[in-house]
């Protein structure tokens, strides 16, 4: 069993930023990626960036060139580093790992999310 524990977000206004932690505990042998996800009202959870054990990052376009994420074995945490913050990213955010399942991955588990809000 993994778990995981966000923290960081917040209340900002508009092109702040603000770095999201997550923690993993637990038995972590069997995960490949380390991702964070966005989830808002009446849409699907979002994948926002991930890293695998082998350093390949992927992110969606909308945090390409705004999200920085990266993974720190020896402390087993992962960073969402999110500039240029605008009202879109607003919602809650959750850190997942999980294992390869060719040709993708599948996320065996998420936190309690934390939650990031953005005003004009």
């Amino acid at each position: 069993q993994v778990q995981l524990r966000e923290s960081g977000g917040g209340a900002v206004q508009a092109g702040a930023s603000l770095r999201l932690n997550c923690v993993a505990t637990g038995n972590q042998f069997s995960i490949n990626v380390m991702a964070w996800f966005r989830q808002t009202p009446g849409k699907e959870r979002e994948l926002i960036a991930s890293v695998s054990s082998g350093g390949t990052i992927e992110y969606s376009d909308s945090a390409k060139g705004r999200f920085t994420i990266a993974r720190d074995r020896g402390k087993n945490t992962v960073i969402l580093q999110a500039n240029s913050l605008n009202i879109r990213d607003t919602g809650i955010y959750y850190c997942e790992a999980g294992r390869i399942a060719f040709p993708n991955y599948l996320y065996d588990y998420w936190g309690l999310g934390t939650q990031v809000t953005v005003t004009s």
